[in-house]
């Protein structure tokens, strides 16, 4: 929806922004001005200016600067047209509708909101009722004090069917929009509609603007509640159907109190509605909870809209049940495909048999603390999930391991951020099962080098001669078989060749390479791409050059990947071993040339770590 120019500067006019602001930040006048402390930053001396006259606000610390409406944005952390209509509000103007069907629409939403609203104020009265001071005792009860039950508006829907009704009827409201506002159910026999809570307590959801659009209600306790005249178990709760006003999937409880206290505490997602309030009279400000669902993809996308930080990182709390552990991993799932940089999530998990609500009661707010800061970041809980407690004793189930990671990474659409995922799960990978945990993946090394096994028929070389031709040999690998380069990924960053085309080559190629698909890995499509770039000569001096395959015969476009694979680690091996022998002979000769205690360190570590390779390799 657009919002003309001419209705904002009516807007303006009609507003006083010291007014505004001045109910957000304490404000006192200097001259024509107003002054206060910055609420966008932590100061201590005022820089933040409001002038009424020029209509808009800056602050000469953080250089945070704009009008009311601006202000509203940025504090309340909505969206533009949100922070219209708060302010538009509160002068009495009503925003302009694009459309007759948005104008309709918007009067339609208008009946339901205030028949929401009144349904909600007739609940509030029934909890605080003398008739129903057993139902306002058990509430208290469970550590809830009065002013958080009247903050989120706590309620009671009696067992009378029809009571609701009834006063929704004297207020001028129809049986239709009662049923569509979800407060009542049609009956199939015919009948007047009924309430759809009934003997519950009451927890009104609102939206971003603190409009209350539905409900939820958790039944009493079996003392409480009349005889039941079947073997039936009612649920403990129920929520409202999706309405015009309301979708279950879209929206998170006490999410208007989040935002506007998201700037200076963390967002923590727990279950439901008395975790939340638990969380809320604890002091975490920023608790929320989803609608009776599991955690949605919309709902992920809401959370970090809460945070107004560049840093967005909310803390999914759950039970320590194997129900709490499911759910958990159902989010990281979900999580993958909506993951950008700076945006991501933490998982901390309770006790088993402990919620946060009774958690927080039994262990204090501290310990709650400690528990959210010892959450896990997404990347470590995937893989925990997919490694711990399992057995991987085979190459093949290691293999596996690596390849269902490396699904998971691939499902980032971030390039950069996959490429880190993936980086931190060979990682992982290497430090679990030791350098060469992915021999498994195929068939074994050969140790014969230069025997057919493997193609190589290398003389031995200096670390001169290596840097000239090892790199020319891993290009010509990689340009014919570039399936095998989720697992030579690391290699490939460190091919450094001296001949500055080469180097060029191999810096366009590993981004190339970088933003394929695993299935997408093929030679004929690594070629285009590196046509596409002004490249094919470079790369035709190495494709076509017979020498290089005298060399290394693993490197022929009809060879098999695993031995692809098997020729390119034992090239890799030898690339390192002249590089360390390169290393060694000139520590020796620095050595003799300064008889110092450092020079013989040098050439002590480095023969110990020579003993160590042979040790390794027998």
């Amino acid at each position: 929806m657009s919002i003309s120019p001419r209705f904002l500067q009516e807007l303006r006019d009609r507003l006083s922004l010291s007014e505004i602001i001045g109910g957000r930040v304490k404000l006192t006048r200097a001259g024509r001005e107003f002054k206060g402390c910055c609420p966008f930053h932590r100061e201590k001396t005022p820089s933040f200016q409001v002038n009424d006259e020029k209509q808009f606000f800056h602050c000469f610390g953080c250089g945070a600067h704009g009008d009311a409406v601006g202000f509203v944005m940025r504090h309340d952390n909505l969206s533009f047209i949100e922070a219209v209509e708060v302010l538009a509000a509160k002068v009495g103007m009503q925003v302009p509708q694009a459309t007759p069907q948005d104008q309709a629409q918007a009067k339609r939403e208008k009946g339901l909101h205030q028949l929401c609203e009144d349904a909600a104020k007739w609940f509030e009265e029934q909890l605080h009722s003398p008739r129903n001071r057993e139902v306002l005792e058990y509430v208290t009860s469970r550590g809830l004090g009065h002013e958080i039950i009247d903050s989120f508006r706590l309620g009671y829907a009696p067992s009378d069917d029809q009571a609701l009704r009834q006063h929704l009827l004297k207020l001028g409201y129809s049986n239709p929009m009662m049923i569509e506002a979800g407060v009542m159910k049609e009956s199939a026999r015919g009948t007047d509609p009924y309430a759809f809570f009934r003997d519950r307590v009451i927890f009104p959801v609102m939206d971003a603007k603190g409009r209350v659009v539905a409900f939820g209600g958790r039944i009493l306790p079996e003392h409480m509640r009349p005889p039941s005249r079947s073997d039936f178990t009612p649920p403990k709760y129920i929520n409202s159907s999706d309405t015009p006003l309301f979708h279950k999937g879209r929206t998170l409880y006490a999410g208007q109190h989040a935002r506007l206290a998201a700037k200076d505490h963390k967002i923590v997602v727990v279950e439901g509605y008395m975790d939340v309030i638990a969380c809320q009279q604890a002091g975490f400000k920023g608790a929320v909870a989803p609608l009776g669902t599991a955690l949605t993809e919309e709902q992920i996308m809401i959370l970090w809209k809460l945070i107004p930080h560049d840093h967005k990182e909310p803390i999914l709390c759950f039970d320590g049940d194997e129900a709490g552990y499911r759910a958990a991993v159902r989010a990281a799932d979900r999580m993958m495909a909506l993951l950008k940089p700076s945006q991501s999530v933490r998982f901390a998990f309770l006790p088993e048999g402990d919620d946060p609500d009774t958690y927080i009661r039994e262990n204090g707010a501290a310990a709650f603390t400690q528990l959210l800061e010892r959450g896990l970041s997404l990347v470590d809980f995937l893989w925990r999930h997919h490694s711990a407690g399992q057995n991987f004793a085979t190459p093949e189930l290691r293999a596996g391991l690596s390849a269902k990671l490396e699904d998971i990474a691939a499902k980032i659409p971030d390039k950069q951020l996959q490429y880190y995922y993936r980086q931190f799960f060979r990682d992982k990978l290497n430090e679990q099962f030791g350098r060469n945990w992915q021999k498994g993946k195929f068939s074994g090394t050969n140790k014969q080098q230069g025997t057919g096994m493997t193609g190589i028929t290398l003389p031995p070389v200096g670390k001169r001669q290596a840097e000239n031709m090892i790199p020319r040999l891993l290009l010509l690998t990689i340009l014919n078989h570039p399936e095998i380069y989720p697992y030579v990924q690391e290699d490939c960053h460190r091919i450094d060749p001296e001949d500055a085309d080469l180097r060029v080559l191999q810096e366009n190629m590993v981004q190339i390479l970088e933003t394929l698909e695993v299935e997408d890995l093929d030679k004929a499509t690594l070629l285009s791409q590196i046509t596409a770039l002004g490249l094919t000569e470079i790369s035709d001096r190495l494709l076509t050059n017979e020498r290089l395959y005298v060399h290394a015969g693993f490197a022929r476009p009809d060879v098999a990947p695993e031995k692809v694979l098997e020729g390119w680690k034992s090239l890799i091996a030898q690339w390192e071993k002249s590089r360390f022998s390169a290393d060694l002979q000139a520590a020796r000769l620095t050595l003799a040339a300064a008889m110092t205690e450092e020079n013989e360190s040098r050439v002590l570590a480095l023969k110990q770590m020579q003993m160590e390779q042979v040790e390794e390799r027998d």
